[in-house]
C-alpha cells in the first residue's frame, strides 16, 4: 500500500471511530436534519479545498481564499440585486475568483514571488479593499430568484451535493488519469526535472491557482444563497480549515503528494470534531438565518 493510501486510511479509521462515539453519546448527531446541515456548512470548504490540494501539491499555498470568498460572494449578492439572473450572477463571481487566482499565480510563477507572500498581500489587499468599498455594510434585500439558487429549500441540498460530487469525482479521477493532473504532480515533485521533460511548470503552476479561485468563487455563491443576506466579513478563518483539512489528508507543503480523496476525508474528520468538541449539532448564527 503506497504511503498517501496509508495516510488516507488512517484518516478513514479516525472518522470510523470519531462516528462510533458521537452515534453512542450523542445519537442525534445522525439526524438527517443536522447531516444536512453540517454538509452545507462545510460545502464551501470542500470545494476550495480541493483547489487547494492542486495548490498545495505543486508546492505552493494560497492564504488568501477567505478574502476572495467574501468578495465573490458580496458580487453575486450586488448583482442578483441589480436584477441579474442567478446563473449569470453566479458565473460572474466565479470568474472574478479566476481572475483573482490568476493574478496571484502569474506572480508566483512568472515573476518569481514566493506564494506565501504574494497571497498574504492579496489577503489583507483584497480584505481591507472590500472593507472600504461596502463601508462594513452587508448585502441586503436579495431578491427571492437568488435565494437557493431559485430552488426550493427542499430541492436545493440535494442540487449541491449532486454538483459537488460531480466536481469532486472529476478531480480525483483526473488528478491520476488525466496528463495535466500528471503535470500537477510532477511540478510538485521535481520542478527541475519536469522542465527537462518539456513541462511548462510556470503554467502548471498559474493554472491550479486560476482552478482554486474558480472554486473558491462557486464556493461563496452556493454558501451566499443559504441566506437572506451577505456578510461583508464572509470568509474569515476559511484559508485555515481548507489548509488543514488538505494537510490532514495527506498532502505535503513541500509538493508532490496528496490527492483529492485524502482531502476529502480531511474536510470530513474537521467538520465532525468541531460539532462533536460541543456535544451538539451545528447551530445557525442569530445573525445568519436560512430561509
Amino acid at each position: 500500500m503506497r504511503k498517501a493510501h496509508t495516510r488516507e486510511a488512517a484518516v478513514a479509521i479516525a472518522i470510523a471511530a470519531l462516528a462510533l462515539v458521537l452515534g453512542a453519546a450523542a445519537p442525534g448527531y445522525f439526524s438527517a436534519e443536522n447531516l444536512r446541515d453540517l454538509f452545507l456548512a462545510n460545502l464551501p470548504v470542500l470545494l476550495v479545498a480541493i483547489g487547494m490540494t492542486l495548490v498545495i501539491v505543486t508546492g505552493e499555498i494560497d492564504i488568501s481564499v477567505g478574502s476572495v470568498f467574501a468578495i465573490c460572494a458580496v458580487a453575486a449578492g450586488m448583482l442578483a440585486k441589480a436584477g441579474m439572473p442567478v446563473w449569470l450572477a453566479s458565473a460572474a463571481a466565479c470568474l472574478l475568483g479566476a481572475l483573482f487566482g490568476s493574478v496571484n499565480g502569474a506572480l508566483v510563477a512568472y515573476i518569481g514571488i514566493p506564494s506565501i507572500v504574494v497571497t498574504l498581500a492579496t489577503m489583507v489587499a483584497l480584505r481591507d479593499g472590500l472593507r472600504w468599498a461596502t463601508q462594513g455594510a452587508w448585502v441586503q434585500d436579495l431578491p427571492s430568484a437568488f435565494q437557493w439558487l431559485g430552488l426550493t429549500q427542499g430541492e436545493y441540498p440535494f442540487v449541491a451535493a449532486s454538483m459537488t460530487a460531480v466536481l469532486t469525482m472529476a478531480f480525483a479521477w483526473g488528478m491520476h488519469h488525466v496528463a495535466a493532473g500528471r503535470a500537477i504532480y510532477a511540478t510538485g515533485s521535481n520542478p527541475d526535472a519536469a522542465r527537462l521533460a518539456g513541462l511548462d511548470t510556470a503554467a502548471v503552476k498559474c493554472a491550479v491557482f486560476t482552478v482554486l479561485g474558480t472554486l473558491t468563487g462557486l464556493a461563496a455563491v452556493l454558501n451566499a444563497v443559504r441566506f437572506n443576506q451577505i456578510p461583508s466579513n464572509a470568509g474569515i478563518g476559511l484559508e485555515m480549515k481548507v489548509i488543514a483539512s488538505v494537510v490532514v489528508g495527506g498532502a505535503s507543503v513541500a509538493g508532490g503528494t496528496g490527492g483529492v480523496t485524502g482531502t476529502v476525508l480531511g474536510v470530513i474528520l474537521l467538520a465532525a470534531i468541531g460539532p462533536a468538541r460541543r456535544g451538539l449539532a451545528v447551530q445557525p448564527t442569530e445573525a445568519l438565518r436560512e430561509e
